[in-house]
């Protein structure tokens, strides 16, 4: 188990709580929606096929090695069409700003997100840094350079 510092930023409702698992077996964990006073009573309407960077009124210090990745709810894709284009978007261990997801609506109708709710999962994962060099020759495999359907439709 690691530990991801959370920060509240100013000006932003330090009742929402911080991203939290909804069951113990959850690999995600729920991040909320935490608007600005002027937006809070009406929420922030995203209209279909729009997008918006929606504020969670965090930022973190994520260890290093480590990453924050950003993933839709299913719950909402299914019912509404609520995605992220940038899926899974990265929240990098050196970055110290502010949080934000940014929400594209697939959907036929406005939808509308409200304060405090859950507009994303979170999910803490390893990283490895690579090294990259140019060579010549590339070693052979089975696939080779099948691509884009090459191995079967089933």
């Amino acid at each position: 188990m690691i530990t991801v510092k959370f920060q509240r930023l100013p000006g932003f409702d330090p009742e929402i709580p911080l991203p939290d698992y909804a069951t113990a077996g959850a690999a995600g964990a729920d991040i909320r929606a935490n608007l600005p006073a002027e937006d809070r009573a009406s929420g922030l309407t995203l209209a279909p096929l729009a997008r918006l960077l929606v504020p969670t009124g965090l930022a973190c210090a994520i260890p290093a090695g480590f990453e924050m990745q950003i993933r839709a709810r299913s719950g909402l894709a299914l019912r509404h069409g609520i995605t992220l284009p940038n899926a899974p978007a990265t929240i990098d261990s050196d970055y110290r700003g502010p949080i934000g997801v940014i929400l594209l609506n697939l959907g036929d109708a406005p939808f509308v997100i409200e304060h405090g709710a859950r507009i994303a999962q979170i999910v803490i994962a390893p990283i490895a840094q690579a090294r990259f060099t140019l060579t010549e020759t590339l070693d052979e495999t089975d696939r080779g350079a099948g691509g884009f359907g090459s191995t079967g439709t089933a």
